[in-house]
């Protein structure tokens, strides 16, 4: 059903509505639906999204970043990847400070953001227990991801993958969409690692947003700025 339906998609309107409604993980959905009626407590006068989560940003972006999975009270509650957790804080405030959004913050769906060039999305779409999807969930999950970048394919000219699961959840989705090989061996996760393979958009590594990363140091603004100034001269922008 999801490669029926993420195949058959002929435009990103149609994929995110797919997106949207796909029930294909027992696991996830059990996950996704009990959030979203427990809620946490600053959260319960809320109504949570509890469902799968589209990509966010422009159709002909020429920059994407590719993350994990929404979080349970973030995307799981906004409906918008990134938006409404302290990971969206740090990631958003970045891509302000780049030009890459017209505001510095991501709070709901309708706060008004908008991105420039930029499109955000995940290698999972549903918020999974512990944030750790189970490797079945990442493949059944994986058609979304790989069409998301057969859409985008035209403008596309550099991904950068928050974190090792998003990188390790490229090359899939890279051969899938762009029909190349990526080097043997496949190049190591890393903050800044930098990998062109003829063909495809480049591959650039950042360490993932996480509070854990962003509140002990290992991920500061100033590596964000660097990583998104490569990102805009790799595709053009600077």
């Amino acid at each position: 059903m999801v490669v029926a339906q993420a195949t058959g998609a002929a435009s990103l309107t149609a994929l995110d509505a797919h997106v949207a409604d796909c029930f294909a993980c027992p696991r996830l959905v059990a996950w996704r639906t009990d959030i979203a009626v427990t809620r946490r407590a600053s959260f319960r006068d809320q109504e949570y999204w509890g469902r799968p989560v589209p990509g966010f940003g422009p159709a002909d972006a020429e920059i994407a970043i590719l993350g994990l999975a929404p979080a349970a009270h973030g995307g799981n509650r906004t409906g918008r990847i990134f938006t409404g957790d302290r990971s969206g804080d740090v990631l958003f405030a970045a891509l302000h400070r780049a030009g890459l959004a017209n505001q510095p913050t991501s709070v709901a769906a309708d706060d008004g953001l908008a991105l420039r060039h930029t499109r955000v999305f995940s290698a999972v779409r549903c918020a999974p227990p512990d944030n750790k999807p189970l490797p079945e969930e990442r493949d059944t999950c994986a058609p979304w991801f790989r069409r998301e970048l057969e859409l985008v394919r035209p403008t596309l000219r550099v991904v950068v993958a928050l974190g090792a699961f998003a990188w390790a959840a490229w090359w899939p989705a890279m051969i899938a969409a762009y029909g190349v090989r990526p080097p043997v061996p496949r190049p190591k996760f890393g903050h800044g690692a930098q990998v062109s393979v003829p063909g495809a958009p480049v591959l650039l590594g950042c360490f993932h947003v996480s509070q854990q990363n962003t509140f002990t140091g290992r991920l500061t603004p100033p590596m964000l700025d660097d990583v998104f100034g490569r990102a805009k001269a790799l595709a053009g922008l600077a």
